[in-house]
């Protein structure tokens, strides 16, 4: 067993691990920063009992496939190509955030606040939910990182499922609280998520 956590092994679990780790702690930190710590709770790390069960089974079928097909592992640009999606997901959502500033919740809001404009430069100038595009990159990219063929996919859906849902509930909000200006926004720009207008 123990040849098995070898260079490959560690380095990949240790580069997932790094990924999650980063994700949710600068999660909660910008948070912090931007909202102040009387408006932020532990929900802000993004943690959820779906996400943790999501993670489980991505662990269970690495450590199955490493196991029964170490070979499958080995394929290092596919790793590498994951491993460069993780960082692309990371940027384009922590730039999401720090445009949107106070804009920038992780609860849709359904009452308009003053503090609460429509944003539109910046990364959304190129994609309507570049919060959500990045979140997207990110998770297929750990599955790719690892070369976890089966959640990859199953990641894919679950996650396009979610956001395919989310995004016309929250955009019902948006055109209440912008009205015009946002559905001309809706136009001009896509959502940042595959065949979701």
């Amino acid at each position: 067993m123990a040849e098995l956590f070898g260079y490959t092994a560690c380095r990949q679990l240790s580069q997932m691990l790094i990924s999650i780790l980063f994700f949710h702690v600068s999660e909660y930190i910008l948070a912090l920063f931007i909202h102040g710590k009387s408006s932020v709770t532990l929900k802000s790390l993004l943690i959820s009992k779906h996400y943790l069960v999501a993670m489980v089974c991505s662990l269970i079928e690495y450590l199955i496939e490493l196991y029964f097909f170490p070979g499958l592992k080995e394929y290092w640009w596919i790793s590498n190509f994951g491993l460069a999606l993780v960082v692309l997901g990371e940027i384009i959502r922590k730039l999401a955030i720090v445009t949107a500033g106070v804009a920038f919740t992780h609860l849709i809001k359904v009452y308009h606040e003053e503090k609460h404009q429509l944003v539109t430069h910046g990364i959304y100038r190129y994609v309507r939910h570049p919060g959500y595009n990045g979140f997207f990159i990110w998770s297929i990219g750990t599955q790719i990182m690892l070369c976890n063929p089966i959640s990859t996919i199953a990641f894919a859906v679950v996650v396009w499922k979610f956001f395919s849902g989310r995004i016309p509930y929250e955009e019902f909000f948006l055109k209440q609280f912008f009205g015009s200006d946002y559905e001309d926004y809706m136009r001009k720009v896509p959502s940042g998520i595959p065949f979701v207008r």
